[in-house]
């Protein structure tokens, strides 16, 4: 296991911010996770995982502790069932799944990070999301010293939540599995009206499974969400802030306030969300409020693709970020009294 000390956090981040960690640990295998973050338990020492970096704030004054980055392979696919280590690349993961013709996770295509993180954060987009695929994740819990395999039913999925983003402290993902579909060729049922759009068929059809990714991935790109080391709207961790889900009587002041700024004809994007909630876009409230692409005048700004990303222009620090977060969120409840929440993980630092 590779071992450096004040080592540089920022290159293995999107947004390329942060500070160095006293300590970082390289782990390839699952025994190598496990022994670190055992060592770490015992010894009361803090402990930062890192997988791809694409969800991490890091403060500028970096980690004071262990951070272990896990950096395990293995791809096997028996059938129609994948089983990935936690460290595999996320977007090659499903490249390979594709070329192998199984559908489900094709909608996921060009998303950044690790294997491993895509069960915390429920991750999802374009209509699909890991929990509608994922039948078992293996872990190991820090608070029993022991690897467990938790079911689909036992993850606690719901909107980029899960059971280990509620316990951010307890488990460490190992392994994850997946149920794919072989449908001849065609992809899961397109269920993202843009992509449909895109694809020329309609929502619910399916279509060649193949296109569906690259149609994704061209989509993605045009948002600037797929890495690229020479684009400054991709040095960002995607989406910023998660969609609002709000109650009803949060509902209803809010489409108040929306004709109050907008006018009584001004119609925003309401989406079901459970018995007595609805979601809406983060993304609209903040062009609304007026953080329209390419706002700022600093090293950190919107990007100039996506009002959700917030991005490193290449000389931002992590409070750079965090100033123009911070403007973005006290903006948006000024306009329409709704809270945005930030959807990475912060390090050192509150939002």
């Amino acid at each position: 296991m590779q071992e450096l000390h004040d080592a540089p956090l920022a290159p293995l981040t999107t947004f390329r911010l942060g500070g160095p960690a006293t300590r970082l640990l390289t782990a390839t295998t699952d025994d190598e996770v496990v022994a670190a973050v055992r060592e770490a338990d015992e010894t009361g020492t803090p402990l930062l995982l890192i997988g791809g970096g694409s969800n991490l704030v890091i403060g500028d004054k970096g980690f004071d502790g262990t951070a272990l980055r896990i950096a395990t392979t293995g791809f096997r696919l028996d059938g129609t069932r994948l089983e990935l280590a936690a460290g595999e690349v996320w977007t090659d993961a499903v490249a390979r799944t594709v070329a192998a013709g199984l559908a489900g996770v094709e909608c996921l295509a060009g998303i950044p990070g690790s294997a491993g993180a895509t069960p915390v954060q429920n991750v999802g987009a374009y209509g699909q999301e890991v929990s509608s695929t994922i039948t078992e994740v293996v872990a190991y819990d820090r608070h029993r010293g022991e690897t467990v395999t938790l079911t689909n039913a036992e993850c606690a999925f719901s909107y980029r939540h899960s059971l280990f983003k509620e316990h951010p402290d307890r488990y460490v993902v190992l392994r994850v599995r997946f149920l794919l579909e072989d449908a001849e060729g065609l992809s899961a049922p397109v269920r993202y009206a843009e992509t449909a759009r895109a694809l020329g068929v309609e929502a619910g059809d399916r279509a060649e499974l193949g296109a569906v990714r690259a149609t994704v991935l061209a989509l993605r790109g045009g948002k600037g969400m797929v890495l690229d080391e020479d684009d400054h709207d991709t040095w960002s961790a995607g989406s910023f802030f998660t969609n609002p889900i709000l109650d009803d009587t949060a509902y209803e002041a809010f489409l108040g306030r929306v004709r109050e700024r907008l006018g009584d004809d001004a119609v925003a994007p309401a989406y079901p969300a459970g018995e007595g909630r609805t979601k809406t876009s983060a993304a609209w409230l903040i062009d609304r409020a007026g953080f329209t692409k390419g706002y700022g005048s600093g090293p950190a700004r919107i990007s100039t693709k996506h009002t959700l990303a917030l991005t490193n222009r290449g000389g931002a620090t992590t409070e750079d970020l965090l100033a123009l977060a911070r403007e973005v969120v006290e903006g948006v409840r000024e306009a329409f009294g709704v809270t945005l929440v930030n959807e990475p993980v912060t390090v050192g630092v509150d939002l």
